[in-house]
């Protein structure tokens, strides 16, 4: 959602900064923020500070940028090209789609910085919203895992179940919209499909890497405890029966790269608008 439906990731990095030149820290570089991207909260913080070496608490720097996102998250607008694609996905029948939301934003702030923009997620039913802090997704599996998407997978299949409309989707028939890099990676280790569109800023951080990104393959889940609880068998999966997978393969064809979310190419994804 931030950064790829909405601007807030500029709003971040603008509160972000407002307090680092308080104490004569330099403004957050892209190299720090792409690694922030698409975490959730407490693996953020824990990468930024140990970054930022501030001299005051982390509980004293988020009381800080609270205030500030509290001024400017309100004024959130949607990103090029995402009402139309939105509206369109959600009106289209052949094939019939479906439509979830995974983010890893908790509800307070999903809430300060969507209940301006409710025509836009409208289209998200509230049962097929995932937030960062749902309690389904177990501690520490935020992404890169790919726990979030395969819930918001199982979302889908128990509306589906319910309509008794048809079969089940399975995770190889699922379009993964994607901004961060980590995310990237929590898409294809769940055996989805994956769409990236990083901002400006991110894709200049990983020239020559694209490939290796879009495979899920630059690293970013290196020492995370849920990957190694299931190389040890200890995880066996969760979320929608699935089985956690790895990463993809370089050039195999299931992510793609886009500069822009406007005129989507839906007939390259078998969608007859």
């Amino acid at each position: 959602m931030d950064g790829l439906l909405i601007d807030s990731e500029d709003l971040y990095t603008i509160c972000t900064n407002i307090v680092l030149r308080q104490f004569g820290k330099p403004d957050l570089p892209w190299n720090i923020k792409a690694q922030l991207q698409g975490r959730p909260g407490p693996e953020a913080g824990r990468i930024f500070h140990e970054w930022a070496q501030l001299p005051i608490s982390r509980e004293e720097f988020m009381a800080k940028t609270v205030v500030l996102q509290h001024e400017h998250f309100p004024r959130t607008q949607a990103l090029p090209g995402v009402p139309a694609l939105l509206q369109t996905l959600a009106k289209t029948s052949n094939p019939h789609i479906y439509i979830a939301l995974a983010t890893s934003s908790h509800k307070g702030n999903f809430h300060l910085k969507t209940k301006h923009l409710q025509e836009l997620f409208s289209v998200f039913p509230e049962e097929n919203r995932v937030l960062g802090d749902d309690p389904r997704i177990p501690p520490g599996h935020g992404k890169p895992a790919p726990d979030i998407y395969l819930l918001a997978l199982s979302t889908i299949n128990d509306r589906i179940k319910r309509e008794g409309r048809e079969q089940e989707i399975k995770p190889e028939e699922c379009l993964v919209f994607e901004d961060s890099v980590p995310g990237v990676e929590a898409g294809r280790r769940a055996g989805m499909q994956v769409l990236w569109c990083p901002h400006p800023g991110l894709l200049n951080e990983y020239q020559g890497m694209k490939k290796e990104v879009l495979a899920g393959k630059t690293g970013a889940s290196d020492g995370e405890k849920w990957k190694k609880d299931e190389e040890l068998g200890k995880v066996d999966g969760g979320g929608n029966g699935q089985k956690k997978g790895p990463p993809g393969e370089i050039d195999d064809g299931w992510a793609r790269l886009y500069n822009t979310l406007e005129d989507f190419p839906y007939q390259d994804y078998g969608i007859q608008v």
